[in-house]
C-alpha cells in the first residue's frame, strides 16, 4: 500500500474510493506518567510520551491502511495525522486520507 501526503501521485491515474481513517486513544501507565511529570520540572524531551505517540501513530496508520484494503485500494493520498489530549496522560491520534484504486 502506497501512502503519500500529496493529493496526487505523479503519472498515476486513479479513482477515488473514499475517506479512510484509523484512530487510537492511548495512555501511559501511572508510573511512567508520574516520571514524565517529574521531567517537566527540569525540562527536556519526555521520551515516554514521545514513544507513546510514535506507537499510537503506527497503530492509527495500520488501522487506516486496513480500512483502505477492505475497499480494495492501491494507495492512500492526502495522508494526514492529528492528535488531541483526551485527558491528562492520554492522547487520541487520528490518521486519515483518501483511498484510491489505480486505473
Amino acid at each position: 500500500m502506497k501512502l503519500v501526503s500529496i493529493e496526487t501521485i505523479p503519472g498515476q491515474n486513479f479513482e477515488v474510493l473514499g475517506v479512510v481513517k484509523g484512530t487510537i486513544v492511548q495512555s501511559k501507565n501511572f508510573g511512567k506518567d508520574f516520571m514524565a511529570g517529574m521531567k517537566t520540572l527540569v525540562g527536556g524531551e519526555i521520551v515516554g510520551y514521545t514513544d507513546m505517540l510514535v506507537e499510537a501513530r503506527q497503530i492509527a496508520t495500520k488501522r487506516m491502511v486496513d480500512e483502505a484494503e477492505q475497499l480494495g485500494a492501491d494507495a492512500i493520498v492526502g495522508v494526514r495525522y492529528t492528535s488531541s489530549s483526551v485527558m491528562q496522560g492520554a492522547a487520541e491520534v487520528l490518521a486519515y486520507g483518501t483511498a484510491v484504486k489505480f486505473i
